[in-house]
């Protein structure tokens, strides 16, 4: 590998997360500590390390229930089980769980937008390190030109399709961890439900950009992207309005 490469999948992998990072951050009337940003941030991009051998341990199991009759019958279901809890699901509960366990019961968290702030801070965090990864390209022998204008082509696409996907499937996990935060009881439905809708629509995005046809294949994760952004928009103004938060 030339030794420009590295430091250019770097800077583009990044680039995508830092910007939306800005954006949702302008968005906190009140800002949080920088250091928490960065160590959210920071273990967000740090679980996708045993995400990665957990989903390419259940990726190999899976590949082996292929083998059975029953399983071979159904290529769709084995499909839907990749995307949907493979896939969606780990990267969905692992996030989940950096915000749980380093911001919950933080004297830092003060208001309920800040839940959803850190659930996209952490989201950010796993998808510049997946974007690195999807910008390392077999390009040997290709011209400085070449290289660089493909990774600045995947960068800008997993700009506004996965990187964005991540914020607001976590922001969605994050509405419904605020929601909860505001009630005395019923603590586990809304996280249930929040971790669940976010599975939902990640696998939904996921399985119809990888196995259905054009069109289908562009609307299916267009009309995702548009109503998640719709949702968690409106929510994170309305989350705005209230000052007080109950700890989990």
């Amino acid at each position: 590998m030339e030794y420009y490469r590295l430091p250019l999948y770097i800077l583009f992998g990044v680039l995508p997360s830092l910007i939306w990072l800005f954006y949702y951050l302008r968005k906190d009337l009140h800002p949080e500590p920088k250091r928490m940003i960065l160590k959210i941030f920071l273990y967000g991009a740090f679980i996708t390390i045993p995400v990665f051998f957990i989903q390419v341990g259940l990726s190999g199991l899976l590949r082996q229930l292929q083998s059975f009759a029953l399983f071979a019958s159904f290529p769709l279901l084995i499909e839907m089980i990749k995307w949907f809890l493979i896939i969606a699901f780990t990267e969905e509960l692992f996030k989940y769980l950096v915000v749980k366990s380093a911001i919950l019961n933080n004297s830092e968290l003060d208001e309920p937008l800040d839940i959803m702030l850190y659930m996209v801070v952490a989201a950010l965090g796993f998808a510049a390190v997946e974007n690195i990864l999807y910008l390392v390209l077999p390009l040997d022998n290709m011209p400085f030109d070449v290289v660089f204008q493909t990774t600045a082509t995947i960068s800008f696409i997993r700009f506004v399709g996965a990187t964005f996907l991540h914020t607001l499937c976590s922001a969605l996990v994050g509405y419904f961890l605020a929601l909860s935060s505001l009630r005395q009881k019923r603590h586990g439905t809304f996280i249930t439900i929040g971790l669940a809708l976010a599975t939902l629509l990640h696998g939904l995005y996921n399985f119809s950009i990888i196995t259905l046809k054009s069109p289908l294949n562009f609307i299916i994760p267009s009309m995702v992207i548009f109503a998640l952004a719709i949702f968690i928009f409106y929510d994170f103004d309305e989350i705005k309005k209230v000052k007080s938060i109950c700890k989990l």
